[in-house]
């Protein structure tokens, strides 16, 4: 058995380079098709970091009146993060209020001449609550809705609540999340479908080289598996360069797009390729393997009857 074994890795490099122009457009062809995938996972997780970017910044904020006591502000707090949707609940005071408000409009003398004669802080305390995904902002803002409409005329605890004008922007971008999501999974499946049938039709062509040795040897009694091994092995091969090649191909790219991803869409693209290269070796060279064999088996099997 390892004699046999030996000879048909022996075997299977000799084809290799025996067939070097047609083992190099096998390559080469699996190269390109790993490059597409290794682009879509890159883009990806910038497309992902740019929707989690966007999504932390949309969220619920609730006004509360200027005499709400911050007892009962807490309280409502704690009844907000006590909700499954809810991810993270805020807290800005009075007086953090007032110092941003004179800090966004310092250079509005007009405002700040105003807010000094008041004499008193005109502002109330907030709220600001994000939740888990952006489809479950209305149940949220229901929920606020109900709190509001049980509170006690005499003593309002909730002035106002700003989803109800952001609602259109949220739904569109809930909108858009899920579009991205199922278009990501489209786009991957047919690429996996395409790479599948390029490089199928590209180890066949290496191995219809060698049809008529084939035929031989299944006429003088080889096993299947004696003849499928050396082939088998020549697909590894090519899916180990090729993936190899990729990386290195990829490496330069990223490197040159990395500070412009970083600026438009505060993500490193450079940074997560050297951050989580085993992860791409893994899945890229890996994808070269498991295609390359079995791209060699689909073709091979034509070829084993007599």
């Amino acid at each position: 058995m390892w004699t046999g074994f030996k000879r048909m890795v022996h075997a299977g490099f000799i084809g290799f380079w025996r067939n070097a122009y047609v083992s190099l457009a096998a390559v080469f062809v699996m190269t390109v098709t790993l490059f597409v995938v290794g682009s879509v996972l890159l883009v990806g997780q910038l497309l992902n970091a740019s929707l989690v970017e966007i999504r932390d910044k949309v969220d619920i904020n609730v006004y509360m009146v200027p005499s709400a006591q911050e007892e009962d502000i807490v309280k409502l707090q704690t009844s907000l993060e006590a909700l499954p949707d809810v991810r993270e609940v805020t807290y800005t005071s009075r007086e953090e209020a007032l110092t941003a408000f004179q800090e966004r409009h310092k250079d509005d003398e007009l405002t700040i001449q105003a807010l000094d004669e008041l004499g008193d802080n005109p502002l109330g305390a907030s709220l600001a609550i994000r939740a888990a995904e952006t489809s479950q902002y209305e149940g949220i803002a229901n929920f606020i809705s109900d709190q509001q409409i049980n509170e006690d005329p005499a003593n309002p605890l909730i002035d106002r609540v700003n989803y109800f004008q952001n609602k259109e922007a949220i739904e569109k971008l809930t909108a858009i999340i899920g579009a991205v999501e199922r278009g990501s999974y489209i786009a991957m499946i047919i690429l996996v479908i395409a790479t599948v049938l390029i490089t199928l039709n590209t180890v066949r062509l290496a191995i219809f080289t060698s049809r008529e040795e084939i035929s031989v040897m299944r006429l003088v009694g080889a096993s299947n598996m004696f003849i499928r091994g050396p082939f088998i092995l020549q697909g590894i091969v090519y899916g180990i360069i090729a993936g190899v090649l990729t990386l290195l191909v990829l490496y330069p790219i990223v490197l040159w797009l990395g500070p412009a991803t970083e600026g438009f869409f505060q993500f490193n693209i450079f940074s997560y390729y050297i951050g989580h290269f085993g992860y791409l070796f893994f899945v890229i060279v890996g994808s070269g393997i498991v295609l390359g064999a079995l791209a060699s088996i689909l073709a091979i099997t034509r070829y084993l009857r007599v």
